[in-house]
């Protein structure tokens, strides 16, 4: 199904607006399309900062021009797909997610994992132990990304198998 999500976006989204196809995740609520715009060009030797701002610049300015119709491409995408669409760019190094669903995920923690999440609220890592969920899930992601890649190849391969399964 996440192919038949990405090559419907390819080939919805208009020709112009991405440099190359655009990146399309999924799960079982949401799908988010994310965009490479073509880099900005300042003269040799501009500030990192004034690029990093240029950057977010044209970020901003390609998601009010576009507002209307991603509007209407992910209105038609909800009714075929029957998932929320969130829309992102991306611009050199700098991206930026314009609208995301936040799930509440149910989860029992005894008590040691409870006073990791109060510690890092208590120092202002996180503003409640939502937050704190988050920002852990987030690190783990960030440094074990490489195992976690190889875990999604993995599923990836499984669901292939299923599909080829005798309940198909």
């Amino acid at each position: 199904m996440s192919e038949d999500i990405r090559l419907w976006f390819a080939n919805r989204v208009p020709a112009g607006w991405f440099a190359g196809p655009p990146e399309v995740t999924s799960d079982g609520e949401e799908i988010l399309v994310v965009g490479n715009l073509p880099d900005v060009e300042l003269a040799a030797g501009t500030a990192p900062e004034a690029l990093a701002a240029a950057r977010v610049a044209r970020i901003d300015r390609f998601r009010e021009e576009t507002r209307v119709e991603r509007v209407k491409i992910a209105r038609e995408a909800e009714r075929r797909f029957r998932r929320k669409v969130a829309w992102g760019a991306r611009c050199g190094e700098e991206t930026r997610i314009f609208t995301t669903l936040s799930l509440p995920v149910m989860t029992r923690l005894r008590m040691p994992e409870r006073s990791v999440l109060d510690t890092l609220v208590a120092g202002g890592v996180a503003r409640s132990r939502s937050d704190a969920l988050a920002w852990c899930v987030r690190l783990v992601g960030m440094h074990q990304a490489d195992w976690i890649h190889g875990l999604r190849e993995a599923l990836v391969k499984v669901e292939e198998v299923r599909s080829k399964g005798p309940l198909n």
